[in-house]
């Protein structure tokens, strides 16, 4: 049933309600049976288990449970009953997934509390009285009463209307309120927003009062139809999932390759094939830094963190770093650009002089201001010292102007007592009060300047037409105000004999203006090689008007308007896509539209919106950022992230915080691999050296997780450093080793392999090193593991910056020093202790040993230092 085409008699029966009456208790509880609560589907949340098990289907984690298999078979296959490195390695895993599900659980209890406090109630009529019940209880029939500032919480036909305005921005982007008609039948099929017998769900009364029958619930609702398109757009993987298992891949096939090659030079050299076996499973496990995931993991886990005490909620881990490589930010305009709150911006009173009320404020300027005050309906309400307007959005903005200068409503009331009024209607579009003026009589008439023209009879009109025009072109709403002195009090009050002769007293020009940190944020935005992009459902004058002053829009030719999209295909959309920067008047999928094409063309797109209407464009987005204060449950439950201050800015606080923490995983993944790739080629030299196993499968497992991981816990708390936001974005399909992270890598691993490999020698083939200790392969082993071992847990001094580690203060990153501290104390008592020495098969070595192995480990900084001191210096460090 199309309501809006429909009388009220009729749609009375449809839905077989009484419009005195309401329904009755029975009624509802049959209702309520039959067609469920009035809300949204939820989508089915996984159990525990499945979220486990999906952690488990990531690459880089499979490749540490193969890791672990082999592990555990040759510890079954050599009957020697070691399982201590396959327990560790499944330790790994289960840490690793049990951190993303907990950090996920934080954000859906964040989120809940959040709609919780958002609970929604309202007003209905059953068995002839009104009720205030829970929003969910609603049913097919109910009569909703209606009231300024109530919610909208199903979709109504409207049976009585008085002065009845909706906010409907929330559905359609529309940022004025619109006036709604209970005697409105639609004969064609009307857009949302020009079916004005109609009330929707999620929307607001900004403006009087009125009565419907609720015509549909839940997903049955224009915005549950909205909210059903999510269904239809599956998330895809972020471009950090994308490059870190193609990380994996890679190191899989190096791990495969390095152990057959171990495999097969220890056969032509004779070596003892089950021998060889374990030394090439033992090159396998060095392959995989099984603490990369891991590292990974805390990396985004303290971004979250750092995020949610600016006002950010992540809702999924990988956004973090998704965010740091967005190169375009489409946003809605109305509530997210703007502050979805009419204000006066001009006032014009005579001649030329036009009054920017953010400037200044003249006695001109005001006369104008509290006259058209007199002539609202607004309710002035004062909590906690901030006073609050409730009412028409186009009214309170004229009331706020007075308030704000000094003046209340209340007093020019009082000075001015109302005593007749000809309310607003839709046919005259104006609206008159009369007041008493001492011993005389005011009326004041406000409206739109074209309605009233012909009404005026004094007074500047051919300037005033001309300022008129300016201000649209500005895109500011205007209202005329014009008013007439009686002698004696008016006792006819109808239109015909008040609302003409009227005397032009001056023009108010309004608008909803961006929200004072808009600007800075795209500015900062913009430096950062951000593209941001303005997409509503607004008019496309109003639209650049509001995207020019905040610097999104540098010319007309960058506007598009909805109808203008419908006629381009999607191959002319995407190669106009970069060169546009604002869509009027577009619908959810247009912005689904909009948002793919980016897609296409190699961007990463944010997606910032509030409304139901948003919702749809922020799942399809490679991240969805919702407004928590104004945005609807609909919009939260689509997004990657939700903003508990409504605010742009933290969108771009945000972005720097998620490069922040891409710059950190790419440190990480130096210092991982730097050890783990040295350690392939030192035991591949060593084989073919004929020297033998330079390590043991324990000794690698011990050097990743403790030399390698601890320290690597505590970078992904490394501060951003300066100009992060004055960089281009990071290429979608740009690898994780480019702009010479393999170089690094390349160069670091070299060092550690020709230190280990020497400090190896020297242990295992020359007795002249101690003459208390003969030279041994276990000797030589032992040295070796120490190097490597020391000058791991150094190396994180190296990666943690670009400046010399002389110039980075050690309490710029606590955590770090003190990781770095306890993997070498561990590492120290392991080869001291008789046990732990048996346990990882090390033995005693003498105090020229340890004093080679010291020496050797220190060597890679003074290599990185030497680097660091050729390149060209970068700012210091400086924490986002």
């Amino acid at each position: 049933m199309d309501a809006y085409k429909e009388t009220v008699d009729y749609v009375v029966k449809e839905v077989q309600t009484d419009r005195q009456m309401g329904l009755t208790d029975a009624q509802v509880k049959k209702r309520l049976k039959e067609n469920g609560r009035n809300k949204f589907d939820e989508a089915k949340k996984d159990s525990l288990l499945k979220k486990f098990l999906h952690n488990l289907t990531d690459f880089t984690t499979m490749i540490l449970l193969v890791a672990a298999a082999i592990s555990f078979y040759t510890a079954i296959a050599t009957d020697h009953g070691d399982y201590f490195e396959g327990i560790l390695i499944i330790a790994i895993v289960v840490i690793n997934s049990v951190l993303a599900i907990v950090q996920e659980g934080n954000a859906e209890k964040s989120l809940a509390a959040l709609q919780d406090m958002n609970k929604q109630t309202c007003l209905v009529l059953r068995e002839g009285k009104v009720e205030k019940i829970d929003a969910e209880e609603v049913v097919v029939g109910d009569i909703l009463v209606l009231e300024s500032g109530s919610m909208i919480v199903a979709d109504a036909r409207l049976t009585q209307t008085s002065q009845l305005r909706v906010e409907e921005s929330a559905l359609t982007g529309e940022s004025e309120a619109v006036e709604k008609d209970a005697e409105f039948i639609g004969n064609e099929d009307e857009n949302l927003g020009d079916q004005l017998n109609m009330i929707f769900k999620g929307c607001t009364v900004a403006n009087g009062r009125g009565q419907a029958i609720v015509t549909a619930t839940g997903m049955h609702t224009e915005m549950g139809k909205i909210a059903s398109l999510l269904n239809d757009h599956t998330s895809q993987k972020t471009p950090l999932q994308k490059r870190l298992n193609s990380l994996g891949k890679r190191i899989s096939l190096i791990a495969l390759g390095a152990a057959a090659l171990v495999f097969i030079i220890g056969q032509l050299q004779g070596e003892p094939m089950l021998e060889m076996f374990m030394t090439s499973v033992s090159l396998a496990v060095a392959a995989v830094p099984e603490t990369l995931t891991v590292i990974v993991t805390l990396t985004l886990a303290f971004g979250v963190q750092k995020m949610a005490k600016k006002n950010a909620i992540i809702r999924q881990l990988p956004a973090v770093e998704t965010l740091g490589t967005a190169n375009v930010i489409c946003s809605d305009k109305t509530g997210t650009l703007t502050q979805n709150k009419m204000r006066v911006r001009r006032v014009w009173t005579r001649g030329d002089e036009v009054i920017d009320t953010e400037d200044a404020m003249t006695d001109e300027a005001m006369e104008v201001l509290k006259m058209a005050s007199l002539c609202t309906d607004v309710i002035v309400e004062k909590v906690d010292d901030e006073v609050i307007v409730k009412g028409n959005p186009t009214e309170a903005a004229i009331v706020r102007a007075v308030e704000e200068n000094y003046h209340t409503k209340a007093e020019l009331e009082e000075a001015y007592p109302r005593i007749a009024e000809l309310p607003f209607d839709s046919s005259r579009k104006m609206m008159t009060t009369v007041h008493k003026m001492g011993k005389k009589y005011i009326s004041v008439t406000k409206g739109a300047f074209d309605v009233l023209l012909p009404r005026f009879r004094f007074g500047d009109v051919d300037q005033a037409a001309i300022v008129n025009d300016r201000f649209g072109k500005k895109a500011l709403r205007v209202i005329a105000v014009g008013y007439a002195i009686h002698e004696e009090e008016p006792k006819d009050i109808r239109s015909e004999v008040l609302e003409k002769d009227l005397r032009l007293l001056g023009l108010i020009g309004m608008i909803d203006p961006p929200r004072p940190e808009s600007k800075g944020a795209i500015a900062r935005a913009k430096r950062a090689g951000i593209k941001t992009v303005m997409i509503t459902g607004d008019h496309v004058v109003t639209a650049s008007a509001i995207a020019k002053e905040l610097g999104i829009l540098s010319n007309k030719n960058e506007a598009l308007t909805g109808s203008q999209l419908h006629q381009m295909t999607d191959e002319e959309l995407d190669a106009q896509v970069a060169h546009l920067s604002v869509y009027a008047r577009v619908t959810p999928e247009d912005k689904i539209r909009i948002v793919k094409s980016w897609q296409r063309t190699g961007a990463v797109v944010a997606m910032t919106g509030d409304g139901v209407n948003d919702a749809p464009a922020l799942k399809a987005s490679d991240v969805g950022c919702a407004m928590g204060i104004t945005g609807t449950d609909v919009a939260q439950g689509a997004a990657d992230m939700v903003l508990t201050d409504d605010n742009f800015a933290t969108i771009v606080d945000a972005v720097a915080r998620g490069r922040a923490v891409y710059r950190n995983i790419r440190k990480a993944i130096n210092f991982l691999l730097s050890c783990n790739i040295s350690e392939i080629f030192i035991v591949l030299l060593a084989m073919l050296f004929g020297w033998g196993a330079p390590f043991t499968a324990v000794q690698l497992l011990f050097v990743n997780v403790v030399a390698d991981g601890l320290p690597g816990f505590a970078l992904g708390k490394e501060p951003a450093e300066k100009g992060i936001m004055d960089e281009a974005p990071i290429p979608r399909n740009e690898g994780v080793f480019a702009r010479g992270l393999w170089q690094k890598i390349g160069i670091n691993a070299s060092v550690f392999t020709v230190i280990t490999l020497f400090g190896f020698y020297l242990g295992s083939f020359v007795d002249s090193v101690s003459p208390w200790i003969d030279a041994s392969h276990e000797v030589g082993q032992t040295v070796a593991f120490l190097i490597l071992a020391y000058s791991s847990i150094l190396h994180v001094f190296n990666v943690r910056s670009s400046q010399s580690i002389f110039k980075v203060k050690l309490e710029s990153n606590k955590s770090l020093f003190e990781m770095a501290v306890l993997a070498t104390v561990i590492t120290t008592v392991i080869a001291l202790l008789p046990f732990t020495q048996e346990l990882f098969g090390l033995v005693q070595i003498s105090l020229n040993h340890w004093i080679l192995a010291i020496s050797l480990s220190i060597v890679p900084i003074f290599v990185n230092e030497m680097i660091k001191f050729h390149q060209s210096p970068e700012e210091e460090n400086d924490e986002i």
